[in-house]
């Protein structure tokens, strides 16, 4: 009986434990961060790339 009540509790502390979600929440922020960067990358890419190839013309 003593076991199976320290089994409980064990089990109560793991459910009550916020670290997990802690955890999830800043994998998800990196994930936007991550989304955010390949979006701009993406979209100024092509705009930089063209500055470049026009300035080493211009050389």
């Amino acid at each position: 009986m003593q076991a199976l009540l320290l089994l409980r509790w064990h089990a109560q502390q793991l459910f009550k434990s916020e670290a997990g979600a802690t955890a999830v929440e800043y994998g998800l922020l990196v994930a936007l961060i991550a989304a955010v960067i390949v979006v701009i990358v993406g979209t100024l890419g092509g705009q930089v790339n063209t500055a470049f190839t026009s300035i080493s013309n211009q050389l």
